[in-house]
């Protein structure tokens, strides 16, 4: 089994010390294989879901809106979180694609999965590929003010190597769906 030392460590204690609306922080005490009682901070999130919309054409939709965290614009593929546990993932990824970007998509096929920062959160995004793209209108939150950026391939894989995009969840898509299409 790969993961086959999990039974060297074992949570003694979970704490929640914050309950926001996205995610719950809790301080967690763990016996390491070394006998060591470690505190760890952990981050529970309900998961996620994006699209990667790829016009009949063949162009990328990206979407440009504004990140607190970072205090810039940024360039996305469109995304957010479940709406409850038990939300299906392709669900909220249709849900978000509509919302953010205006388009509803007549195929949603199964892309990739990511563990967006494995050291201290659980967050999953299973992240599809949105073809045959049908415009709606977008539908944002009310926090939201975001902007709709059409780019070639060829254009995205040149600002992933100039560091222009770093959202990881783009960039992950971006090179998966280089190398689905080849």
């Amino acid at each position: 089994m790969l993961y086959d030392d999990m039974e060297k460590y074992n949570r003694e204690k979970r704490e929640l010390v914050y309950q926001g609306s996205i995610i719950s922080v809790y301080r967690d005490s763990v016996r390491v294989p070394n006998g060591n009682l470690a505190k760890w901070d952990f981050i529970g999130h309900k998961g996620a879901a994006a699209a990667l919309p790829v016009t009949a054409e063949g162009k990328i939709l990206l979407v440009k809106q504004w990140r607190n965290a970072l205090d810039r614009f940024t360039y996305e593929i469109p995304a957010g979180g479940k709406e409850g546990f038990d939300e299906p993932m392709i669900e909220c990824a249709a849900r978000e694609l509509e919302e953010e970007t205006g388009y509803k998509a007549g195929t949603l096929d199964f892309l990739l999965s990511l563990k967006t920062t494995v050291a201290f959160c659980n967050e999953r995004i299973d992240i599809f590929l949105a073809r045959n793209l049908v415009l709606t209108g977008q539908n944002m939150d009310e926090d939201e003010n975001i902007e709709v950026v059409e780019f070639e391939l060829k254009k995205l894989l040149e600002m992933i190597r100039n560091g222009e995009l770093q959202d990881s969840k783009t960039v992950s898509a971006i090179l998966a769906y280089q190398v689905y299409e080849k």
